[in-house]
């Protein structure tokens, strides 16, 4: 079964050529369209998609007001943001508001799909070139939910109480350890390289610290590497 997928943005012409790159470029079947967030809302609700896609500004209501309304409603409907714009306000907003994902219109083709296929899993996806608003969030304790694998495991901190961290993050932690990019992690463990990104942000925020050095420091410091 294709994925279905909604469209809301006041632009046509931007809706007809994301119609025309996800159904030529993987296994989506656009089922309807809407120019503003109002009306997405009612197609949301009517159709039931497995992902909706929204531009950020538009008439009547906007994208994040949208997301917001659909979870303040319970509707749990995937949702990727799709902007133009990359500034800190708009990415923290639609994390608030209940997005899965928020993407940048200058992305490339590739990325674009893997980001539709991500959210349409339930999954977190955010453009890379948004990395730094991310990691100052989270190490400011705003959280964004990751995918955790296998049990967690564990090391002491000062105050005795434990840290805890999944076995694939303290993999991840052990990588970045030895100098290995993101990608040369992803390659390694046989996963995407978002993913890789996404541990290492929860992982700064479990640690609290704000990059790679400090993160290292205090990693070794608990006995994790």
């Amino acid at each position: 079964m294709p994925t279905t997928v909604i469209l809301i943005d006041d632009h046509a012409l931007v809706r007809d050529g994301i119609k025309r790159l996800l159904e030529d470029g993987g296994d989506y079947t656009v089922i309807a369209q809407a120019d503003d967030g109002q009306a997405g809302i009612e197609l949301i609700r009517k159709e039931r998609p497995d992902l909706a896609i929204l531009d950020i500004r538009m008439p009547r209501m906007n994208g994040i007001e949208a997301v917001a309304a659909l979870r303040k409603a319970g509707d749990p409907t995937p949702c990727l943001m799709l902007s133009m714009h990359d500034s800190e306000e708009y990415v923290l907003q639609s994390i608030r508001a209940g997005a899965h994902g928020y993407l940048l219109k200058d992305t490339s083709r590739e990325e674009f799909l893997k980001a539709s296929g991500a959210v349409s899993r339930g999954e977190r996806y955010f453009s890379g070139d948004l990395s730094h608003i991310l990691v100052k969030h989270l190490t400011a304790g705003g959280g964004l939910p990751a995918n955790q694998s296998s049990a967690p495991a564990s090391a002491p901190n000062e105050s005795g109480k434990g840290v805890k961290i999944s076995r694939r993050q303290k993999e991840i932690l052990e990588h970045v350890a030895r100098g290995d990019t993101n990608q040369e992690i992803a390659d390694a463990l046989g996963l995407g390289r978002r993913t890789v990104e996404t541990h290492r942000y929860k992982l700064m925020e479990k640690l609290g610290v704000s990059n790679k050095g400090e993160l290292l420091r205090r990693a070794r410091d608990l006995g994790l590497v």
